[in-house]
Parts: C-alpha cells; sequence; structure tokens
C-alpha cells in the first residue's frame, strides 16, 4: 500500500525497552521514533493512533487498545489506555502516523511486550538454596583494604530438576531470579544471553549501616528484588527435560568491608507451559529440587572467580542424568524486597577484543596486550593441558579488581571464561601457561549494561577522536547492573554525586533513559 505521510514510526519501545520479554506496571508507557523522508525539513507528528492486541493476527481488530486517532505530536511516554492488562499477558501492538499536512503513514512493524506476575500471590515457587551453607551472609573484613574476606564461600551451587511435557506446547515462559547472580539452563544450553543478572538492587534491610559511616537508618526506600523472564518453548521438548541453575554470590553476599551483606545465594523460578489443548502446567523451584557444588570453587564480586575443571558434571542440566550423589536442597528465607519485573537493561558481552601483542616474558608468563582498558573477562579457547595443571590470570590495572584461575580437566580440548564477576584491565598476565600462547586462545569479553550508542562524534583531529573514544570507554567500564560506579574496579558502589557529574553526557551519547530510571528507583 502506498503511504503519502512523510514521516513513518520505528523503533518501538515499552518502559524505554525495545520488545521487553516482562512488564509489570498496570499501564505501560509506549514510545516510538519518527523518521522523515530524505529531503525532508520541518517535518512533524500532528497525530498518532496506536492498537494493542493478545496476537499479532488480532492487530487489525485489536482485542486489547484501539486509541484512535489522538491529535497531538506526543511520541514518548504514551499510557497504555485499554483493557486491563491480567499477568502474563502477551501483547502485540503497532503505532501509525499523521505528518504535519495531515497524510497519514502506514502501521509500523508490530512490537511486542509481555506482562509479569501482577499479584505476588502468584508466586507460588519457593526461594531454595545449598544445603551446605546456612542463611547469613559471609563476615565482613573489619580492614578497609583487606585484599581477601575473613572467610571465603563454598563452591558455587548448582540445582537441578527433571520434569516431562507430554502434549504439544502452545508457550513457555520462565519467570525466574538467583542472588546475587544467576544462570539459567534447559536441557544442558544456557537460556539467554545475559549475564551478571538480576541487576542489583536493594535487596533488603541491613540493620548494620549506622555501624558503616551512613548516618541513616536503612529504613528510607523501597526495597526490590528483580525477576526476568525468558521464553523458553524452543528449548523444551516432547517427553524428559531438565531445568538446572548456577548461583553467584555477587552483591548479595560480598564481603566487603563498604558492602553489607544480605545473604546466602538463593533460587527462584516459576516455569509456566501453555499446551495447545488449553491446559497449563507449572514447573517450580521447591524441595524437590537437587543440589551439588560446581567446579566453580570461589566467586566473589570483590575478590574474584577459581574454577576446577576436573569437577564439571558433564550434562547435569540435561533429563535423565544421574543426581543421585546430589543432595536435596535447602529452603530459604525470601528477602524482603519485594520482587519487581526486570524492567532495565542487563548485562551483556557487548565487544570481543583480539589480542594486540603477545609477550613471552623472562620468567615464563605470558603478557597479553589487548590495546584498550575495558570491563569483563578474558576467554580461553580450545586449549589443552595436564588434569590438576593450574594456570592464573593476573589482570594488570591501576587497581585490584580480583584473581582469576583455572585448573585443567585434561580431557582435550577445554573453553573457560569468569561467570560471577567482572575485572578491569587493558593487559593481563597469564601464569604457568602451558605450551605457546597463541592469539586465538585467548580473547577479551567486554561487559557493561546493555546500553545503545545514540550519538557520534567524530572530527578531524584524532586526539579529540581519541579522547571521545577514552571518555566511552571509561563510562561504559562504570555501567554494570544499570547501576552508575565511582570506579569499576575497587568501590563498585553507586554513589549519586560520581554518577550525576556524568548523566547528561551519558544521556546524550547512549540511550540511557531505561539505564536511569532504573538507578533513580533504587
Amino acid at each position: 500500500s502506498f503511504s503519502a505521510a512523510k514521516i513513518k514510526p520505528t523503533q518501538l519501545t515499552c518502559e524505554y525497552l525495545e520488545n521487553p520479554s516482562v512488564v509489570d506496571i498496570e499501564k505501560p508507557r509506549l514510545a516510538w521514533i519518527n523518521i522523515a523522508e530524505d529531503g525532508e525539513r520541518g517535518q512533524f507528528q500532528s497525530a498518532y493512533q496506536v492498537r494493542v492486541a493478545s496476537s499479532k493476527d488480532k492487530l487489525e481488530t485489536p482485542d486489547l487498545w484501539d486509541s484512535k486517532k489522538v491529535e497531538s505530536d506526543e511520541s514518548i511516554r504514551i499510557e497504555y489506555g485499554g483493557n486491563e492488562l491480567n499477568s502474563r499477558q502477551k501483547c502485540w501492538w503497532q503505532v501509525r502516523v499523521w505528518d504535519k499536512n495531515g497524510e497519514v503513514s502506514e502501521w509500523s512493524e508490530p512490537a511486542f511486550w509481555r506482562m509479569g506476575l501482577m499479584d505476588p500471590a502468584e508466586w507460588k515457587a519457593a526461594w531454595i538454596g545449598a544445603p551446605w551453607e546456612g542463611e547469613t551472609a559471609l563476615p565482613k573484613p573489619m580492614n578497609p583494604n583487606a585484599l581477601m574476606p575473613q572467610e571465603l564461600p563454598p563452591p558455587a551451587p548448582m540445582l537441578r530438576k527433571d520434569f516431562r511435557v507430554n502434549k504439544e506446547i502452545k508457550d513457555a515462559v520462565a519467570f525466574v531470579t538467583g542472588l546475587g547472580y544467576f544462570e539459567l539452563y534447559l536441557n544442558g544450553e544456557k537460556v539467554g544471553d545475559d549475564v551478571l543478572v538480576p541487576n542489583q538492587t536493594n535487596y533488603g534491610k541491613r540493620d548494620n549501616l549506622m555501624e558503616q559511616n551512613i548516618p541513616l537508618p536503612d529504613d528510607f526506600r523501597e526495597y526490590k528484588v528483580m525477576y526476568l523472564a525468558y521464553d523458553v518453548k524452543n528449548q523444551l521438548k516432547q517427553g524428559a527435560n531438565a531445568v538446572g541453575s548456577i548461583l553467584g554470590n555477587g552483591f548479595y553476599n560480598p564481603a566487603k568491608y563498604w558492602a553489607e551483606g544480605y545473604g546466602t545465594p538463593r533460587f527462584l523460578l516459576q516455569l509456566y507451559i501453555t499446551y495447545t489443548d488449553g491446559t497449563e502446567e507449572v514447573i517450580v523451584s521447591d524441595q524437590t529440587w537437587k543440589a551439588s557444588k560446581s567446579p566453580i570453587l570461589m566467586d566473589m564480586v570483590f575478590y574474584g572467580e577459581h574454577y576446577d575443571a576436573r569437577l564439571e558434571q558433564p550434562d547435569w542440566s540435561t533429563a535423565g542424568f544421574d543426581d543421585s550423589a546430589w543432595e536435596t536442597v535447602a529452603a530459604r528465607k525470601a528477602p524482603e524486597g519485594k520482587l519487581v519485573a526486570h524492567t532495565a537493561y542487563p548485562d551483556k558481552v557487548m565487544e570481543k577484543l583480539k589480542p594486540v601483542r603477545i609477550e613471552k616474558m623472562y620468567n615464563g608468563n605470558y603478557k597479553v596486550d589487548f590495546g584498550e582498558e575495558v570491563s569483563g573477562w578474558v576467554r580461553l579457547s580450545d586449549v589443552e593441558g595436564p588434569e590438576g595443571h593450574k594456570i592464573e590470570i593476573k589482570y594488570l590495572s591501576n587497581s585490584y579488581s580480583g584473581d582469576n584461575s583455572y585448573i585443567f580437566s585434561g580431557k582435550g580440548k577445554e573453553n573457560y571464561a569468569a561467570r560471577f564477576n567482572w575485572f578491569i584491565f587493558r593487559e593481563v598476565e597469564v601464569l604457568n601457561w602451558p605450551g605457546v600462547l597463541a592469539p586465538e586462545n585467548i580473547t577479551a569479553e567486554v561487559v557493561y549494561t546493555q546500553v545503545e550508542e545514540s550519538a557520534l562524534f567524530e572530527t578531524s583531529n584524532q586526539m579529540f577522536n581519541q579522547i571521545n573514544k577514552i571518555w566511552r570507554r571509561s563510562q561504559t567500564d562504570n555501567m554494570h547492573g544499570s547501576i552508575a560506579s565511582d570506579c569499576p574496579h575497587r568501590e563498585r558502589s553507586a554513589y549519586t554525586g560520581d554518577g550525576q557529574v556524568a548523566c547528561v553526557t551519558v544521556m546524550h551519547n547512549y540511550d540511557a533513559k531505561n539505564f536511569y530510571h532504573k538507578w533513580i528507583q533504587d
């Protein structure tokens, strides 16, 4: 069809997110960006029409909302105004706009959002954790300069459960969270490409703040725990299935002088499976799950991560795995924080850098230079070493951001990257490497909150260009868990003074509305 309008709506968002997998606001806010045709100047939107339906094929006769034509130039924070949205409702939507001449555009491409669990009573799942851990967080070192805590945590727990699917699946969604960090697995595959989730929030009340040079009782804000939603229909199969998770300590159990802990790692899952015959099944975290220690010997957000590949249990998250030696999980107290939808960008691997230089040093160690200082970790690929051989990765920066080590299983080519911590580095020193370290064996994975660049800066002066590039890198190094930190290595804390100084500049350069909305809500 032919559109006479000189503008068209693109980049549709709901709650500042493109196609969010979970939203728990009764009247979500919609937005779009209008693009004018080449050569058009002074164009603007004079009206819009939004339509929302429960499926893509119902958009032409929407069953949830039709705003009709609204005379307005607004294209952000357009509040949903249709039928009441129920928990887990899938919402497809489109918009069309009228230009300054009153000509109407074609309908935009459809966009999507899914409602979360709107009533806390709908959560039937139980918080679970490792039976070899108690409830309480690790004690904090009393020395602010301590490079290690008084007590190390036990290995990261792996949790699992088998279940069956006996009918054809129409839809499947997992509402899930884990504190401090978690990874979800279904039938042997990790679910989602996000890392270091959920985003850091104020999980609950901390009684000791008055003793931490913070002159306020911790009773002046809302506590919350963010849960994520994953569409897992394509990862399920007919017959036997298995679900699993690995838990990290994160900021829930940090054991740092200036970071009060909340408790030991814990996990919550509610997996809804809707069948084509209209029936439904819910798989929940409860005491039917089993637990085992993972190869992650130690993970701490301020101290690093150590991994022993000899302890790997292949296929642990696949159906039929023999978990007879595993223990029954322990029940865990629910955090004080209210469960809220993860309507904020998660951290992801945003870039990958190959070495610009690898140098074998006089002591036999390797120094690897990636060319720029980044936050993230190194990934080892297709490396071989004898069973029990230990290498250490020293992240070279002007401030300590944790240690990292790997013990080989000796079973052919091995791959490894840290999971529940990030490091700051331009160079790494690799100690005790077996053989020759080649560029294809090591990659820097750059990790930060998924904010996309929204502006370009380029001049004929290379120094100005380089200053801008360095600033951008410094900024994204400090964006983790949708929090703006003061520094990405030592304190990793959300001081509002540090964060607000750069706020305007960040907003000019990145699509960070969602990032700052989450942080301010914290």
